[in-house]
């Protein structure tokens, strides 16, 4: 929802009413919304009894400034701990995602090599698919690559953790499902 300040003023409406005049809570209060905006809101007293803000780029709160940190989980390797593509597959479920795609798809399974890096995600219409995609890739790409798939990593989600994919680790291929925090 966005607010045109503009054709508020033009208005006369004013929409709320100060309690406490200190601008962090007003600030907390509003969402934790910008200096630009709450100096906006208070310069065309839009506020009863909001004082005077101005617009401060370096004032952050304690919980903006965790909101803005990327942090990565894990470390990045300078050395490459496999010798060939295929070795360690990553494998990954997200979904479902709101604009489903024109073959009604809402999930996507991603997989990554960790030799070369080489990402592909392929589209599911719904979780239950994971497996089944996965075992074609699997044959496709071991026929492409004359490489056998040595490993395979997941989150340990449910989609991985079902009667196909143990029979898939039974039958030779080593499923190392690890959980990790995101």
């Amino acid at each position: 929802m966005s607010i045109k300040l503009t054709e508020l003023v033009d208005q006369k409406v004013v929409c709320l009413l100060l309690v406490n005049d200190k601008k962090w809570v007003w600030h907390k209060r509003l969402g934790h919304a910008n200096w630009r905006l709450i100096s906006k809101l208070s310069k065309s007293q839009l506020v009863k009894g909001l004082p005077n803000i101005d617009y401060h780029s370096d004032a952050l709160c304690g919980a903006c400034q965790k909101g803005k940190i990327v942090k990565t989980y894990f470390k990045s390797k300078d050395i490459l701990s496999t010798s060939r593509p295929l070795e360690i597959l990553h494998i990954d479920l997200f979904g479902p995602v709101t604009t489903e795609s024109l073959y009604g798809s809402k999930y996507g399974l991603v997989i990554v090599d960790d030799y070369s890096k080489w990402t592909w995600v392929k589209f599911l219409r719904s979780k239950d698919c994971a497996y089944d995609v996965f075992s074609s890739f699997c044959t496709q790409i071991q026929s492409e690559k004359e490489m056998k798939i040595l490993k395979v990593r997941s989150d340990h989600g449910g989609e991985f953790e079902n009667e196909p994919f143990e029979s898939f680790t039974r039958n030779g291929k080593n499923h190392d499902s690890r959980k990790q925090s995101s």
